[in-house]
C-alpha cells in the first residue's frame, strides 16, 4: 500500500516528480547519510579543516538491476562528498520519474576515498487503466487524454503531471480557475496502478468588466471588443494571458504591466495599466540628389508627406495619407483606412487606394479592400481584394510601329496576408522579430488602347494567370548595452507569362533601396538584404550605419538583365521640440555606377508625432 498512499496524497493539479523527502519511506538513508569519517588531527600540528578531495562512487544493487543502472551514466568519481549526495540523489529522482516509485538509496557507506551505495531500484509501475470520473469526454479530449496511453504503460509521474496540467487549463478557459484534479477510486494490484480521474470544479467565475488604469483615453467599449472579453461570459484565462499580445500590436497605446484579475463574488475583474502614446504622425522629408540628369541645375529635389491618424476618438480608427514626388513629373499617392471590429466582431476590415503617376508615360490606380483577423499567438490573418489599373499617357502612340514597353491592362487578384511580431516596441525596437509576407493570384487582362494600331496586338495573350508573392522579415539584436543589430530580408516577386514595365515593382530611394534615386528600379523580381546597427543615445535617439544589397531582376520582352546594387551609409536620428529629425547620407554602386561622390544621396526630415 506504498504506492497507494502516494497516489491518493495527490489531490491537487498541479502534480509534481516524487521528492527525496527525509520522512518519506524507504529514504533513510539518503536523507541523512553517515557523515564521512574524520581523520584525527596529529598531536604535534594545529587542527585543520579538511579539504575536499575526490571520492569514488560505487553502488551496490542486484545483478539484474545493473544493466538499467548504466543507462542512467552515473558519475564513477566526484569532487567531494557534498557532489556525491547530490549525484545520488539525481539518481534516484531519475529512477522515480521512470516509474520506478519505490527506488532509494538505502545506505550510505563512507571511506576515505570511497562512498559506497547501497541502491533499491524495484519493480516498474504501470498503468492497469486511466478512466473519466466525472470530466465530460469533450473536456478530457481536448486535455489530450488517450485512453491507449494510460493502459499497460509505465506510470510516468511526468505524464500524469502533465495530463492533470493540461485539464487545469481547459478548466479555467471554461469558468472555473480554482478546480483542482487528482486521482480516485484507486486499486492497486501488484505493480499495477488503476484509478479514475476527478476534476473538482469549484465555483463558476464570469467576466465583470474591464477597467483601464492609466492616462489613456481608448474606449472601454472598443477594447472590450478587441479583446472579445465581454461581461457575463464564463471566464478564461486565455483570454486574459492573450489580451496583453494584443496590446502590444497597438502602436496608440503602451502597455505598463501585465493585465490584473481581481476576483470578487464569482465575478472576475480585468484591469489594464494603459498609457497613450504619441502615435499620430505628420512626417516631411525633403531628399536632394546631386547630379540629377532630370535638372539642368544638377540638382533634383524630392519630397515625401506623411498623415497618420491613428485611435480616432479612442475607437482604434486609422486614417493615412502619403504623397510623394520622387522626380520633376512623377507622383505618387497613398490613401488607408482601418475599421476594427466591424459590427463588434473581432475583425479588422480595412481600404486603401494608390495613384502613381509615371512623367508622362502612365498612370497606375490600385484601390484594395482587406479583412484582418488578429490573433495573440499565431498573429494577423488577412483576406485581400485588390484591381490594378493602367493606363498610358504617351501622346504619340499613333506614331509606333512596335508594341511599346507599357500597356494598358488591369489585374484583378485575391490573396492571403500575414503578420507577426515579437517586438518590445513599434517605433523603437531592440529585440525581436517582425514578419510580413502575402500571396496573390488574379487574372491580367491587357487592354486595347484605340491610338495603337491593332495589328500590333497579334500574338499577344489579352487574358493570362499572374502572380505575385512579397515578403519582409526583420530581426533586432540588442548589441551590449545600447546598441541594435537589425537584420532585414525583404522581396517581391511577380510571375506571368508576358510583362511589361509599368507592371514591374520599383525600387530605390530612402524607403527600399538608399544610395539611389527614387524607384530608380524596375523589377519583375527583386530581394534586398539589409544589415544596420543603431547605437541609441537616448530612449528614442540613435545614430546608425546601414549596408544594403540586392538582387534587381528585370524580365519583360527584349530586356532581360540582372543587377545587385549595393547601398552604403549613416546617419542619426533624434527628437527635437518640434519631433523627430532624421538625416541619412548614402551612397550606392552598381553596374554601371561606383561609389562617387557626385552620386551621393542627402535625406533630411521632421517626423512630429502627436
Amino acid at each position: 500500500m506504498l504506492v497507494l498512499g502516494w497516489l491518493a496524497g495527490q489531490p491537487v493539479a498541479r502534480a509534481q516528480t516524487p521528492s527525496l523527502d527525509p520522512n518519506a519511506p524507504n529514504q533513510p538513508g539518503l536523507a541523512s547519510p553517515a557523515l564521512p569519517p574524520r581523520a584525527a588531527p596529529p598531536a604535534t600540528a594545529p587542527a585543520r579543516r579538511a579539504l575536499a578531495h575526490p571520492r569514488v562512487l560505487v553502488l551496490d544493487a542486484e545483478a539484474a538491476d545493473r544493466p538499467l543502472l548504466r543507462r542512467y551514466k552515473l558519475k564513477a568519481s566526484v569532487p567531494d562528498s557534498l557532489s556525491a549526495l547530490r549525484e545520488v540523489r539525481e539518481l534516484v529522482l531519475a529512477l522515480q520519474g521512470d516509474a520506478y516509485l519505490t527506488a532509494s538509496a538505502d545506505e550510505m557507506h563512507w571511506t576515505r576515498d570511497t562512498v559506497r551505495v547501497r541502491l533499491y531500484v524495484g519493480e516498474q509501475f504501470r498503468w492497469a487503466y486511466l478512466r473519466n470520473g466525472n470530466l465530460g469526454d469533450g473536456l478530457l479530449t481536448r486535455a489530450g487524454y488517450r485512453e491507449k496511453f494510460f493502459r499497460h504503460t509505465p506510470f510516468v509521474p511526468e505524464d500524469w503531471a502533465r495530463l492533470q496540467e493540461r485539464i487545469l487549463v481547459e478548466a479555467e478557459n471554461q469558468g472555473f480557475p480554482f478546480a483542482t484534479v487528482g486521482l480516485d477510486s484507486i486499486h492497486l494490484s501488484g505493480h499495477d496502478i488503476a484509478g479514475r480521474v476527478v476534476l473538482k470544479r469549484g465555483q463558476v467565475v464570469v467576466f465583470d468588466s474591464l477597467q483601464i488604469v492609466g492616462n489613456s483615453k481608448t474606449k472601454k467599449r472598443f477594447l472590450t471588443k478587441y479583446l472579445q472579453i465581454f461581461p457575463n461570459q464564463p471566464f478564461s484565462q486565455q483570454r486574459v494571458a492573450a489580451a496583453a499580445q494584443l496590446l502590444r500590436q497597438l502602436p496608440y497605446v503602451k502597455l505598463r504591466a501585465e493585465p490584473e484579475v481581481r476576483f470578487a463574488r464569482g465575478r472576475a475583474r480585468v484591469y489594464l495599466l494603459l498609457d497613450d502614446r504619441p502615435s499620430n504622425q505628420f512626417d516631411a522629408i525633403v531628399g536632394i540628389l546631386p547630379n540629377s540628369n532630370a535638372s539642368p541645375t544638377g540638382v533634383q529635389f524630392t519630397g515625401d508627406v506623411t498623415i497618420n491618424l491613428r485611435n480616432i476618438k479612442g475607437g482604434g480608427k486609422q486614417l493615412g495619407l502619403q504623397w510623394r514626388k520622387t522626380d520633376a513629373a512623377s507622383q505618387l499617392l497613398d490613401v488607408q483606412y482601418v475599421h476594427p471590429n466591424f459590427f463588434g466582431t473581432p475583425l479588422e476590415v480595412a481600404g486603401s487606394f494608390n495613384l502613381y503617376k509615371q512623367t508622362d508615360a502612365f498612370l497606375t490606380l490600385r484601390p484594395r479592400l482587406q479583412v484582418t483577423y488578429p490573433t495573440a499567438r499565431a498573429g494577423r490573418i488577412s483576406f485581400f481584394a485588390e484591381q490594378r489599373s493602367s493606363y498610358l499617357l504617351d501622346t504619340l502612340l499613333k506614331e509606333k510601329t512596335v508594341l511599346p514597353d507599357t500597356i494598358d491592362s488591369q489585374y484583378n487578384s485575391y490573396g492571403l496576408a500575414y503578420a507577426w511580431n515579437s517586438l518590445d516596441d513599434l517605433f523603437f525596437p531592440h529585440r525581436g522579430y517582425l514578419v510580413n509576407a502575402q500571396g496573390a493570384v488574379g487574372t491580367k487582362t491587357i487592354i486595347k488602347n484605340a491610338e495603337i494600331k491593332p495589328e500590333l496586338y497579334d500574338g499577344l495573350p489579352l487574358h493570362s494567370t499572374q502572380y505575385s508573392f512579397a515578403l519582409r522579415v526583420e530581426r533586432y539584436l540588442p548589441v551590449k548595452r545600447a546598441g541594435v543589430l537589425l537584420l532585414r530580408l525583404r522581396g517581391e516577386g511577380l510571375l506571368n507569362s508576358r510583362l511589361f514595365t509599368n507592371d514591374l515593382f520599383r525600387l530605390g530611394g530612402l524607403n527600399s533601396l538608399r544610395g539611389f534615386n527614387e524607384n530608380q528600379f524596375y523589377t519583375s523580381s527583386y530581394a534586398v538584404a539589409t544589415a544596420e546597427f543603431r547605437q541609441f543615445i537616448g530612449p528614442d535617439s540613435y545614430v546608425f550605419a546601414f549596408a544594403d544589397q540586392a538582387y534587381a531582376r528585370h524580365d519583360i520582352s527584349d530586356d532581360r538583365r540582372v543587377e545587385q546594387p549595393t547601398g552604403l551609409g549613416a546617419g542619426l536620428s533624434f527628437r527635437t521640440a518640434a519631433g523627430m529629425f532624421q538625416f541619412v547620407y548614402s551612397v550606392g554602386q552598381y553596374s554601371s555606377q561606383g561609389f562617387e561622390l557626385k552620386s551621393s544621396k542627402i535625406h533630411f526630415g521632421l517626423t512630429s508625432r502627436f
